[in-house]
């Protein structure tokens, strides 16, 4: 008879939670990375096209953007990726006590490296209603404002949850792996956009 369904085998043993490709939200964090890539592929090709509009790079009458904060932060993004690296790896093994110890230090840095982006505002030489070149350094810097900004909100939270009953649920270990991968995302996309911003200029 259509319609009648019968289960034949017991799936209370499944598990719950998957780390990597097998996991569902782990295709959608990648999607998620596709999609904001095309923004910033849009913005260098702003950028680019712009620069070609010009008979020197930054235009007559403009500075560069100082090296000092935006080359500290690059530093400090790039140090990131050891506690990164920690946390991953301990949410891979369900270590709880290691993922408690070493989250708030990710929300420590992630305060840090937020601090270090408003004096890289304050040193682009520029405001962004001034001309094209200024619109589009200060588009991309705020583009990856707010990569940074959305994962550390997500790792506060996370570290919120870490410490309760939560911590040991299988289901949040990925959520930890998968909120470390997407930080590897935030540092990879910055090296690009220090280039274009510090570097291209300079040369």
């Amino acid at each position: 008879m259509m319609g009648d369904v019968r289960f034949t085998q017991d799936v209370a043993e499944l598990p719950t939670h998957k780390f990597g490709p097998s996991s569902l939200t782990w295709w959608g964090i990648i999607a998620f990375m596709v999609i904001e890539g095309m923004f910033f592929a849009l913005a260098f090709a702003a950028y680019f096209m712009i620069m070609g509009h010009e008979q020197g790079w930054p235009p007559e009458g403009r500075q560069a953007a100082d090296l000092i904060p935006g080359t500290l932060f690059t530093i400090g993004i790039l140090l990131s990726e050891i506690p990164n690296t920690i946390i991953k790896k301990a949410a891979e093994r369900y270590d709880t006590p290691a993922v408690r110890l070493w989250m708030p230090i990710m929300v420590a840095i992630g305060a840090a490296l937020l601090i270090i982006r408003g004096f890289e505002f304050n040193n682009l030489n520029c405001r962004w209603t001034d001309d094209a070149y200024s619109s589009i350094i200060w588009a991309l810097l705020l583009l990856h404002t707010t990569h940074l900004l959305t994962d550390w909100i997500d790792t506060i939270v996370l570290a919120a949850l870490m410490n309760t009953d939560e911590g040991y649920e299988g289901r949040r270990f990925v959520d930890v792996d998968e909120n470390s991968l997407y930080w590897r995302y935030v540092w990879l996309m910055w090296l690009p956009i220090y280039a274009t911003i510090y570097l291209v200029p300079r040369l």
